[in-house]
């Protein structure tokens, strides 16, 4: 006779391994489950309530299967087994699903507040992000990051340039679609300070899987200052090396597409470029703002992200490329 113990053994452990595998989601910086913003708590509460509506309908619903047919099989009078359907098949879950959906519908008007602090557009693009910070004044020009103030209630301005994106920040809240030719918009009101890793959440093309966003919480001071710093020229090349990278920059006609405020580089087509060196990360979150990634970018943008349209500067020799860098990585 097979001895039953190893199995059970072995049940679980596979039970309190799949246990860890999914509480491990509830953590990280682009867990919904690990709010950082006043939407992403709502979302995260009604989860649980939802899911604890789901685990009591699903007990209760099998509880009365398992008393019927396990622990209580025998003939049942007719007004005992219409009783036991009845209530416990239309009544009881009617009115526990009505109660969740009573509930999901009151949360409802807190997501859709209007910001009443600072505004952002955001617009996605193939495949990045171009971030404006609305003021008096022109706007100030970002990309792929979004730093946002706590403790204040920021309105974002979303829209789309070819395909259709969606904004989405679990820690901060709900995502929200980015359709061609209509503008949407969304708050958000950030409660923590920290780093949070957002996505493009609607399939949009070759690089959909690498176009990022990283979110930022500063404390309203904090942030106030960057911004001020953000809205000045680019810094001068501090270097002979970065010099040169300015040069070669200028030369190489990346100034079509890019803009660096203070230079004779005002393209429009791809990201603004001024204050470079001082964000995160590089090519939407695909790479770490480091000189070494920077080089790798300019020698073959599409093989870091299938479809880049800019293009690749790999004729140059690697000297050139390491100026380059040098200069971009001190854009701070």
């Amino acid at each position: 006779m097979v001895n039953p113990v190893p199995y059970r053994l072995d049940s679980i452990r596979l039970a309190a391994w799949l246990c860890a595998l999914l509480v491990a989601g509830c953590k990280g910086p682009q867990s919904v489950l690990d709010p950082a913003g006043r939407d992403a708590e709502v979302l995260a509460g009604l989860f649980w309530v939802l899911l604890s509506g789901a685990v009591v309908l699903w007990l209760a619903v099998n509880g009365l299967m398992l008393y019927i047919a396990r622990l209580n099989p025998r003939p049942h009078s007719r007004r005992l087994a219409e009783a036991l359907i009845i209530g416990g098949g239309i009544v009881m879950p009617t009115l526990l699903l009505s109660g969740l959906l009573i509930f999901a519908l009151r949360e409802m008007p807190r997501q859709r507040e209007a910001g009443s602090g600072l505004t952002v557009r955001v617009t996605g693009e193939s495949w990045w992000w171009r971030v404006e910070y609305l003021r008096d004044g022109a706007p100030v020009a970002s990309a792929n990051e979004l730093r946002l103030p706590t403790g204040s209630r920021s309105e974002l301005v979303l829209e789309a340039s070819e395909y259709i994106h969606s904004f989405w920040i679990p820690a901060f809240g709900g995502k929200t679609d980015m359709i061609p030719g209509r503008t949407t918009r969304m708050s958000l009101e950030p409660i923590a300070t920290g780093e949070y890793r957002g996505q493009c959440a609607e399939f949009c093309g070759e690089s959909h899987a690498r176009m990022a966003l990283i979110g930022v919480a500063m404390e309203p001071q904090d942030f106030a200052a960057w911004l001020e710093a953000q809205a000045d020229p680019a810094a001068e090349p501090s270097s002979p090396e970065a010099g040169r990278g300015h040069d070669i920059f200028l030369r190489e006609g990346c100034g079509g597409c890019h803009t660096i405020r203070g230079t004779p580089a005002q393209g429009q087509a791809g990201p603004d470029l001024t204050h470079l060196g001082g964000r995160r990360s590089l090519a939407a979150a695909s790479l770490p703002m480091e000189r070494s990634a920077l080089i790798d970018w300019l020698r073959d943008p599409a093989k870091i992200k299938p479809g880049a349209r800019m293009p690749a500067y790999s004729h140059l020799p690697e000297a050139d490329l390491a100026d380059l860098a040098t200069y971009l990585e001190g854009l701070e």
